[in-house]
């Protein structure tokens, strides 16, 4: 089987986000537990307009009039399963995220995904990740019932991505082990279960 990919999607574009620590914390520790090849997808390179084809992306068949979309629809039919790094906005997820996931169907289709969430409350985003979790259902992803939710980020990361205290790195192991488990499982089904 060739090298799995797992697309790490950065779910915020604000100007200032705490996404950012979270993202350099990640990699590096993504990259130690190894098992495939990450790569951050910031959604701030992917500047999609509000969602406006004049069919639904089932339909459009990966169709897009949009170079914007395009661009995301390679990159993502390209992955093989994916990270979602998300503020929780409101008891749910950015819209800029939303949007991300709206703007395609197919390339997210039988794709496990995992969540990594962070908020200044108690829950860590979990109540984002939860709205999360049905929005990727109707994809037809995978989402993986193990997730890192990191409370008050700013006192668990500076802002180099150093964490400065928790367990999060024994939670992440944990979550990626699950992520890549389903991401072969379902690499191998999508591919007719030869193994390539």
């Amino acid at each position: 089987m060739s090298e799995m990919k797992i697309g790490v999607i950065l779910g915020s574009v604000r100007e200032i986000r705490r996404g950012g620590r979270a993202a350099k914390w990640l990699m590096p520790q993504l990259e130690k537990l190894g098992g495939a090849e990450y790569e951050l997808l910031d959604l701030r390179d992917y500047p999609l307009p509000f969602f406006d084809e004049s069919n639904s992306p089932e339909g459009l068949q990966r169709n897009y009039t949009n170079e914007v979309a395009r661009k995301w629809s390679t990159k993502i039919d390209a992955m093989d399963g994916f990270i979602i790094v998300t503020p929780e906005y409101n008891h749910g997820i950015p819209g800029v995220l939303k949007n991300a996931l709206d703007w395609l169907y197919l390339e997210w289709n039988k794709k496990p995904v995992g969540f990594v969430s962070y908020a200044p409350g108690a829950v860590g985003g979990a109540r984002g990740i939860e709205q999360l979790r049905q929005n990727v259902i109707e994809l037809q992803m995978a989402p993986m019932r193990e997730a890192l939710h990191i409370s008050n980020v700013l006192d668990v990361l500076d802002e180099e991505g150093n964490l400065l205290k928790g367990h999060s790195n024994e939670k992440l192991a944990v979550t990626v082990s699950e992520l890549l488990w389903w991401t072969k499982a379902l690499k191998n089904a999508r591919s007719g279960g030869n193994g390539e």
